[in-house]
C-alpha cells in the first residue's frame, strides 16, 4: 500500500497490482518493424548541470538497450527521446552512438542512429551550413556501420527559405548516403522550433514536399517516421508512400490503431512499454487482434499521459518509468531534467503504469516512489 496526492489536493491510497512480468521474447516480430527511441541514464554525480557537458552512466545506458534488444525490438538511438536538443550534447552523442553500435554488434541487435544538426550552435547558419553538419553526422554513423535517420533540424528551419531548400538538402543527403535512410517529421508539439518544417506552415502542403523528396530517390529511403499526432494525415500519407518505403508511426497517442492499420513503428512510448509492445506485436503477427489490443489498449492512457503538454518533457517520464522498474539506480537526468514533472503528474503515471501491468515489481516500484514523494514533502 503506498499513499499517493492526488490532483484535489488529498492524499488517496493505493495498492499495486501484483502480477507475472511479461516475459522477454528475444526475436523480432515478423509482420512490422518496431524501434523504440531510447533514454540516457545520467551519471548521478556529473558536475555541471543544467548547462552541462552530458555526463552518461554508461553500463546503465548500455543495459537499457539490451533490455530492448531482448524484447526483439530494434532501438533508435540518440533520437529526442535520448535528449538530443534537451542536454545531450553532440560530443556525448558521438560517443553514445559508437558505444551503442557496438553493443549492438556484440549481442546481435539492430539498431538505427539520428544525424542532426545539432553541433551546429552559432546563429546566422546558412543552408550550406546546415547541409555539412548534417553530413558529418551522416559519416560518423555510417562509419561505426549503423544506418542514419535524418533528424528534423532546427537550423535548417532557420536557414531554409522556401521548400526548395529542404528539397535541395534532403536530396543531397539521401543520395549521398551508404544505405536507405529514414526521414523524421517530428511535430512542433514535439519541438516548437520546428513550427514551419518543409518550407510551410501548412500541413497538406509539407505532406506534399516530403512526398517529393522521397519520390525523387525512394530507394535509398527505407521509410519516414511521422510524429504529428494525427491519426488521419499518418493513414493519408502512408496510402501514398511509393513501394518498399514505410511509414514508421511516431504517433503516441493512437499507435495501436495506426500499428493494426499497416503502420511500423518508431516510438518513444517503446523505451517504457516494450514487454507489452513487444508481446503485442507477435500476437499480431498470429493474428490474435484480441491479445493485440488486450495487451496495448490500457498502456494507451499511460501514453497519453506521459506525452501530455507540454510534450517535449515527455522524456522525465520514461526516464521516472524506467527508475520505478529498476532499470536504473536513480531518477537524476541529463540537464536536470527531472524537474520537467510535477510529483502529481509522476503519482499518476505510477498509477497508470500499474493498470498498464508495467510495474514489473510493484514492491520496487512503490519503495521507489516514496521516496521520490518524501522528497516533495509528502509523507
Amino acid at each position: 500500500m503506498i499513499t499517493l496526492p492526488r490532483a484535489d489536493g488529498s492524499l488517496e491510497a493505493y495498492e499495486p497490482a501484483a502480477r507475472e512480468p511479461l516475459p522477454a521474447l528475444g526475436a523480432e516480430p515478423r509482420t512490422r518493424v518496431a524501434f523504440a527511441a531510447a533514454h540516457v541514464v545520467a551519471d548521478p554525480l556529473a558536475g555541471g548541470d543544467p548547462t552541462g557537458p552530458a555526463r552518461l552512466d554508461w553500463e546503465a545506458t548500455l543495459a537499457f538497450r539490451r533490455h530492448l534488444w531482448s524484447h526483439g525490438l530494434r532501438v533508435a538511438e540518440a533520437m529526442d527521446t535520448a535528449q538530443r536538443g534537451m542536454g545531450l550534447d553532440w560530443v556525448a552523442t558521438q560517443e553514445l552512438i559508437r558505444r551503442s553500435v557496438a553493443e549492438a554488434h556484440a549481442v546481435g541487435g539492430k539498431l538505427a542512429c539520428g544525424a542532426g544538426t545539432d553541433q551546429l550552435e552559432r546563429a546566422g547558419a546558412s543552408v550550406d551550413d546546415v547541409r555539412r553538419a548534417y553530413q558529418e553526422q551522416l559519416a560518423f554513423i555510417e562509419g561505426e556501420g549503423a544506418p542514419a535517420i535524418l533528424m528534423a533540424s532546427r537550423a535548417l528551419v532557420r536557414a531554409a527559405r522556401s521548400a526548395d531548400d529542404y528539397r535541395e538538402v534532403y536530396g543531397e543527403l539521401i543520395a549521398g548516403a551508404r544505405e536507405p535512410v529514414i526521414l523524421h517529421w517530428l511535430g512542433d508539439m514535439f519541438d516548437p522550433q520546428l513550427a514551419g518544417y518543409w518550407g510551410t506552415e501548412d500541413l497538406d502542403e509539407a505532406a506534399e514536399v516530403v512526398l517529393s523528396i522521397i519520390e525523387a530517390n525512394p530507394s535509398q529511403v527505407d521509410g519516414i517516421k511521422v510524429s504529428l499526432l494525427d491519426a488521419g494525415r499518418e493513414v493519408a500519407l502512408r496510402e501514398r508512400l511509393p513501394e518498399g518505403v514505410r511509414m514508421y508511426t511516431g504517433d503516441d497517442f493512437d499507435y495501436p490503431e495506426l500499428i493494426g492499420g499497416g503502420s511500423d513503428a518508431l516510438l518513444g512510448i517503446f523505451d517504457a512499454i516494450a514487454p507489452a509492445a513487444a508481446a503485442a506485436l507477435h500476437a499480431l503477427d498470429e493474428g490474435d487482434l484480441a491479445r493485440y489490443d488486450e495487451l496495448l489498449a490500457p498502456t494507451v492512457p499511460l501514453s497519453r499521459h506521459i506525452f501530455s503538454a507540454p510534450t517535449p518533457y515527455y522524456k522525465t517520464g520514461v526516464v521516472f518509468l524506467a527508475f520505478l522498474n529498476g532499470h536504473q539506480s536513480h531518477f537524476r537526468m541529463v540537464g536536470g531534467l527531472e524537474s520537467g514533472r510535477s510529483v502529481l503528474h509522476l503519482a499518476e503515471l505510477f498509477v497508470l503504469a500499474d493498470r498498464a501491468g508495467l510495474l514489473r515489481d510493484p514492491e520496487l516500484a512503490s519503495e521507489r516512489m516514496r521516496h521520490v514523494l518524501a522528497l516533495a514533502g509528502v509523507t
